[in-house]
C-alpha cells in the first residue's frame, strides 16, 4: 500500500502521526523507489510531525519516467478521444469517493483549514468535469472551396510528452489543473509535485491508475532543483506547466524556451483590493478577510494590499482589526480553526521580517500577528494588518505569501487605480462598490488578468483561463479553460484537392 493511501486523518491523529514511509515514484504504472540516497521530510506544519520522506530524484529517475511516457504516448494518442475521457469520468467518481480523505491529506501536508482544503479539492474536480468535454474542445474548423476544388480544415493533435511542476500551496488542485486536460487531449504526462507537499498529487496519480489509465501515460517523479532541471532540459518533453514564485517562474520560462519547449509559467502576485466609500461594509469585510487570511495568505490570489478610498478607510480598518483579532488560530483539522499554519518556520520568519520592514519604513501596525501565532510545535503566525503604507514600501510592493494585509489610503478611484497598476504583478484585483460607473472604470482600466467586482478571491471557474498578466505569468497560453486545451495541443492545417 502506498503512503498516500494510508492518509485518512481524524482529529485524534493530530498528535499521533503515522509511521514514517518514503514516497515512491510512479513509472510505467508501477511504484518505484528512487535511485537517489537523498530525501527530504514531509512535515505537518501544524504539529512539526514528519509525515513521510520524499526522494530527491536523479536525472536517471527522470529519464526513466520520460521514457515510460514516450513508450505510452503513441497508443494513447491513437485512443479515440471519447474513450480517453471515459477514464476521466471514472476518475471523477473516484475523486468524489475519496473527497474527504484527499482534503484531510491536504490539511496534513499543507496546513490550510479543512474548509479551504475541501474547496481546493472541489475546484480540482471541476477541471476534471471540464476535461470530460474534450471531444468537443478538440474540434477543428472547416472551410470548403477556399480555392476552386480545394477544401481546408484544421484538427487539434496532442503534443507528446508534457510535464507539470507544482507548488506547495495547492497540492491537489494544481496537479488537477494540468493532468486531466493534458491527458484527455492525448498527451503523456510527467508530474513533479512539490517536495514539501507531494502526497496529494501522488494519491491523485494513483486514482488515475485505478480509473484505468494505461501504464506510462502518467508518471510521477519527486524532488526540487535537480529534478526540475532534468525535466526542463530533457529532449523528449515538449511542454512545461509550472506554478510558483516569480523568480522561479522566470527561470522556468527562460530555461525551457532555450530548450525549445512550450511553456506556461504561473508566477507570483501582489493583488490589490479597492474599497470604495459606497461599498457594502459587511460584504467587504467578509471578502477581504477571506482573501487576505484564507490559506494563511499563501495563495497567488490572496488580497494582500487593501486600497481604501476616502472616508471608508477608518471604519473599514477598524472592522477588519476586530474580525481578524477574533480568528481562531490552530490545526486545520480542527473544524473551528479559521487560520492554519504557514508552510515552514522560514515563512514565519519572512512574515516577521516584513513587519519590521514596514515599521522601519513608516507604516502603522494595527494588528500584530507575531505573538498571537506563537506555537511551540507548528509554524503559526497570526493575522497582521499594517496601515498608512505607501506604494513604495516593501510591504506594498513585494510578495510576502503570508497572513499580512497592507492598507494604502488614497483620495479617489483614479489614485486607487494608479496605485494598483504601479505593481509589476498583474494576477488579480477586485473592487468593492455599489456603483456601476466605478465598477466599469475598474474593469476597463485595471492592469490585472482576473478582475473581481465585490469578489474577494477572483478565481475563474475551470472553463475560463487562469489569466495572470505582467510578472504574474510567463508564456502565451494560460492554464485551464480553452487556453489549457490549446496549450496541450498543436493545430494541424489540412489543404486538400480531390
Amino acid at each position: 500500500m502506498s503512503p498516500a493511501k494510508t492518509e485518512s486523518a481524524t482529529n485524534s491523529e493530530i498528535s499521533n502521526p503515522p509511521m514514517l514511509i518514503s514516497l515512491p515514484m510512479l513509472i510505467g504504472g508501477e511504484p518505484r523507489q528512487s535511485g537517489s540516497g537523498e530525501f527530504e521530510e514531509v512535515i505537518n506544519p501544524a504539529t512539526g510531525d514528519v509525515l513521510s520522506r520524499v526522494p530527491m530524484c536523479t536525472e536517471s529517475d527522470v529519464d526513466a519516467a520520460v521514457q515510460a511516457a514516450v513508450r505510452a504516448f503513441p497508443g494513447w494518442r491513437e485512443t479515440p478521444v471519447p474513450q480517453r475521457v471515459q477514464v476521466l469520468f471514472r476518475l471523477k467518481q473516484l475523486l468524489e469517493q475519496n473527497f474527504d480523505d484527499l482534503a484531510r491529506m491536504v490539511v496534513r501536508e499543507n496546513g490550510k483549514t479543512i474548509e479551504d482544503a475541501r474547496g481546493e479539492v472541489r475546484r480540482g474536480i471541476e477541471v476534471v468535469d471540464f476535461a470530460c468535454g474534450m471531444p468537443t474542445l478538440m474540434m477543428g474548423e472547416t472551410v470548403e472551396q477556399i480555392a476552386r476544388g480545394i477544401d481546408s480544415h484544421t484538427v487539434r493533435v496532442p503534443l507528446g510528452v508534457v510535464a507539470g511542476i507544482c507548488p506547495f500551496n495547492f497540492p491537489a488542485m494544481i496537479p488537477l489543473w494540468m493532468m486531466p486536460v493534458a491527458i484527455a487531449a492525448g498527451n503523456a504526462f510527467v508530474l513533479n509535485p512539490s517536495e514539501r507537499t507531494p502526497m496529494a498529487g501522488t494519491r491523485i496519480a494513483e486514482l488515475f491508475m485505478e480509473a484505468g489509465l494505461p501504464p506510462g501515460v502518467l508518471n510521477v517523479v519527486h524532488g526540487a532543483h535537480r529534478t526540475v532541471d532534468a525535466l526542463l532540459s530533457h529532449p523528449d518533453i515538449r511542454a512545461i506547466s509550472f506554478v510558483g514564485s516569480m523568480p522561479v517562474a522566470r527561470y522556468i520560462y527562460e530555461t525551457s524556451a532555450r530548450h525549445g519547449k512550450r511553456v506556461q509559467a504561473l508566477a507570483g502576485a501582489k493583488n490589490h483590493l479597492i474599497a470604495m466609500p459606497d461599498c457594502d461594509m459587511d460584504l467587504t469585510v467578509k471578502a477581504v478577510m477571506s482573501s487576505a487570511f484564507g490559506a494563511a495568505g499563501q495563495r497567488c490570489l490572496a488580497g494582500s494590499v487593501l486600497v481604501a478610498v476616502g472616508e471608508v478607510a477608518d471604519p473599514l480598518v477598524e472592522r477588519l482589526k476586530s474580525a481578524a483579532s477574533g480568528l481562531k488560530i490552530g490545526d486545520g483539522l480542527i473544524e473551528d480553526s479559521a487560520l492554519g499554519p504557514v508552510i515552514r518556520k522560514d515563512t514565519c520568519e519572512r512574515v516577521e521580517s516584513y513587519i519590521e520592514k514596514g515599521l522601519a519604513e513608516g507604516a502603522k501596525l494595527v494588528l500584530d500577528g507575531r505573538q498571537s501565532g506563537r506555537n511551540p510545535r507548528g509554524f503559526f503566525t497570526g493575522p497582521t494588518i499594517m496601515d498608512h503604507a505607501t506604494p513604495e514600501m516593501s510591504i506594498a510592493r513585494e510578495e510576502i505569501f503570508g497572513p499580512l494585509l497592507t492598507v494604502v489610503r488614497v483620495r479617489d478611484l483614479d489614485e486607487a487605480l494608479e496605485v494598483t497598476n504601479r505593481s509589476h504583478f498583474g494576477n488579480a484585483s477586485s473592487i468593492f462598490t455599489r456603483s456601476g460607473e466605478a465598477a466599469g472604470a475598474f474593469r476597463s482600466r485595471v492592469e490585472a488578468g482576473m478582475c473581481g467586482v465585490n469578489i474577494g478571491v477572483a478565481a475563474p471557474m475551470a472553463f475560463f483561463p487562469f489569466a495572470g498578466w505582467k510578472s504574474s505569468f510567463f508564456g502565451d497560453l494560460h492554464a485551464t479553460g480553452k487556453d489549457g486545451v490549446r496549450f496541450y495541443t498543436e493545430t494541424r492545417v489540412v489543404i486538400e484537392r480531390w
